[in-house]
C-alpha cells in the first residue's frame, strides 16, 4: 500500500480531548477523530465539543453505539436515541456511526445494521458501519445486509491469525467500501514489547523509523486498511505517530509473517 493511501485517525478511547492536542492534530493534517457513545463515562461527545470549540467543524468524526450504562444493547430505538444524542452533544451530525462490537449481541445484528442504514438515509449521520474486536461470530452467518460504508477491525502485529482471517472474511462477505484499523499496539503502546522487538525489519530498506512508527506502518498492512485509529494525549507523541504514514513496508516480509502466523495457530506448546 502506498503511503499516500494511509491516514492516521486520532482515537479518543483512553485520552480525553484537549484543545492543544486537537490544534496539533489539525496542524499535522490529522482531521479524523474516533470516539464512542460510552467513552469517558458517556460524556465523550460533549467533552469533545467543548475542547474543540469552533474547530470541531474541521474534523471528520466517527463514533460508535452499542454500549449503554446497563450493558450492550442493539435495540433499534436505543441506537436511534444514542445517535440523536450524539448529534445534540456534538452540535452537529456525526460523519460516521459504527455498531460497537455487535458480536456482543449477535441476535440483534441484522436489525441494527438496517437501523443505521435508515439513520444515514434520514440524515442522522453521513455513513454507517461496524466496529468489531472479535469478528468470528459475525462471519458464521449468511447475513442479508446492506453494504456498510466502513468496517473497523483490529490491526497490527498483536492480532492473532484467526482474528485477522475472520476480519478479512467479514470484509469480503459484507463488501465494505472502506476498512479501518484500530489498536495497533493491542491497547498498550507502553508495553516493553514495542521497544524490544525490532519492528523496522518489516520496512523496505534504507528507512529510518522508531519501533513505534514501524509498528504503525505495519499495521496498515495487517490486514490491509486505509486508516488507523491511534490514541494519544500527547501532541509530541501524535507528531511521531503521523510520520508512520510515509513509511514503506516490505510486502514480502508481511506475507512471510502472515504465513508463519497461520502456521503457528493451533499448535500446542511443547514442554
Amino acid at each position: 500500500m502506498r503511503s499516500s493511501d494511509r491516514r492516521i485517525v486520532l482515537g479518543l478511547y483512553r485520552s480525553s480531548p484537549n484543545s492543544e492536542l486537537l490544534k496539533q492534530a489539525l496542524e499535522l493534517g490529522v482531521t479524523r477523530l474516533d470516539t464512542a457513545y460510552n467513552y469517558q463515562r458517556f460524556t465523550a461527545h460533549r467533552a469533545l465539543a467543548i475542547a474543540a470549540g469552533p474547530a470541531l467543524a474541521r474534523f471528520n468524526i466517527t463514533t460508535k453505539v452499542g454500549f449503554f450504562p446497563e450493558g450492550h444493547n442493539l435495540d433499534p430505538e436505543r441506537l436511534r436515541r444514542a445517535v440523536r444524542q450524539a448529534g445534540d452533544d456534538l452540535g452537529r451530525v456525526p460523519d460516521t456511526v459504527l455498531l460497537h462490537n455487535p458480536e456482543c449481541s449477535i441476535e440483534g445484528f441484522e436489525k441494527a445494521c438496517e437501523t443505521l442504514l435508515h439513520m444515514r438515509e434520514s440524515g442522522l449521520c453521513h455513513a454507517w458501519g461496524i466496529s468489531t474486536w472479535n469478528p468470528h461470530q459475525l462471519t458464521e452467518h449468511a447475513w442479508s445486509l446492506p453494504h456498510p460504508d466502513t468496517i473497523m477491525v483490529r490491526a497490527g502485529l498483536s492480532v492473532p491469525a484467526p482474528v485477522l482471517d475472520a476480519a478479512e472474511r467479514l470484509t469480503k462477505q459484507l463488501r465494505a467500501r472502506e476498512v479501518h484499523g484500530m489498536a495497533p499496539f493491542g491497547g498498550n503502546a507502553t508495553d516493553p514489547l514495542w521497544t524490544h522487538v525490532d519492528t523496522s525489519l518489516f520496512l523496505a530498506p534504507e528507512q529510518q523509523a522508531s519501533s513505534l512508527q514501524a509498528a504503525i506502518a505495519v499495521a496498515f498492512t495487517i490486514p490491509g486498511v486505509a486508516r488507523i485509529a491511534v490514541g494519544t494525549s500527547s501532541p509530541a507523541h501524535l507528531a511521531e505517530i503521523v510520520q508512520a504514514e510515509s513509511l514503506t513496508v516490505s510486502p514480502e516480509t508481511v506475507e512471510r509473517y502472515r504465513s508463519l502466523l497461520r502456521g503457528r495457530t493451533g499448535r500446542s506448546p511443547t514442554r
